[in-house]
């Protein structure tokens, strides 16, 4: 690779952001994003697609952000602070949806590149992405689902991706004061750079695509289940762990607020209903604990799979 082409990138990282709500609108039936777009004084800008209230999705997000600037903040050199301090160039398209019903799990996948740049030494790029799911009730065949698109959105690049980025995933998304993973995993991988700058742009955007073939058929077979005040109190009450970890721990929403992005952009990732009650814990042997003791846990689903067929 000699030369990065900035708006090839741009634009297919745009299609990718139109094509995912469209479908997510299709799904949905009656909601419709509003679009907003946005620019940033120190560089860049994005737009920011917000569908709210929707009659599956009560709230999903869909941005795109191509940001630049003098200096590389905190959160994307930590593992390389060699970086610090030079000028950078971010772009990618993150989501996350928060369906109504409770039985539809929340998910949330990004894809993004990294470009330091000093002088006139060649740029140092890297890419990161991935998706997760968060369930608050859990059902053994959407966990296999999930990790065998996973699966098969890594593998034609490399058979040890999908491992590596499970693992990786499953530790980072893990809310360390509370002892608990926030959900069931998928993949996850950042700095990542096999010195093949095409093939991994291809990756990532196969990772992109790959989100809505993983999720949709989840969102059909459990978006007409019943539930009731239960179920949705209880749903609040984990996506009060899901803002806890946003919060604190994850580096996209601290590069977008270190970096003096478009704050409603970046936190559109909150859900519009959250709960918190003190020393909750769940009663034992209600469907509310097994999503504790059986699927927040890390687990290997692609042998459960398996195990099932045989």
């Amino acid at each position: 690779m000699t030369h990065i082409d900035i708006r090839t990138i741009e634009d297919r990282l745009q299609a990718l952001q139109k094509d995912i709500c469209a479908a997510l609108e299709q799904v949905d039936g009656r909601g419709r994003f509003r679009i907003d777009d946005w620019t940033r004084a120190e560089g860049g800008g994005g737009r920011t697609c917000v569908l709210s209230n929707g009659g599956v999705f009560e709230q999903a997000g869909v941005n795109f952000s191509h940001v630049h600037g003098n200096s590389l903040p905190p959160s994307a050199s930590a593992v390389r602070p060699q970086l610090a301090g030079r000028r950078f160039r971010a772009l990618g398209v993150s989501l996350v949806v928060h369906p109504l019903n409770p039985y539809v799990p929340t998910s949330h996948s990004n894809v993004r590149l990294f470009l330091a740049e000093h002088d006139d030494e060649p740029p140092v790029w890297w890419f990161g992405g991935g998706f997760d799911l968060t369930p608050y009730y859990g059902f053994d065949e959407d966990c296999i689902h999930w990790h065998q698109v996973s699966k098969g959105a890594c593998d034609p690049f490399g058979k040890e991706l999908y491992p590596r980025f499970k693992r990786w995933c499953d530790e980072y998304f893990y809310i360390k004061h509370r002892n608990e993973p926030r959900g069931i995993g998928g993949i996850f991988f950042d700095d990542y750079n096999s010195g093949d700058f095409d093939r991994d742009l291809e990756f990532i955007e196969t990772v992109g695509r790959a989100y809505l073939d993983a999720y949709l058929p989840i969102v059909e077979r459990r978006r007409a289940m019943p539930y009731g005040t239960r179920e949705r109190e209880f749903q609040r009450l984990r996506r009060g762990r899901y803002v806890e970890f946003n919060l604190v721990y994850d580096r996209g929403t601290l590069f977008g607020l270190q970096s003096a992005g478009r704050t409603d952009s970046i936190l559109m990732s909150m859900p519009p209903q959250a709960a918190w009650r003190y020393a909750w814990r769940p009663e034992p042997g209600t469907p509310e604990e097994r999503l504790y003791t059986r699927y927040l846990q890390p687990r290997d689903w692609i042998a459960l799979a398996g195990q099932e067929s045989n």
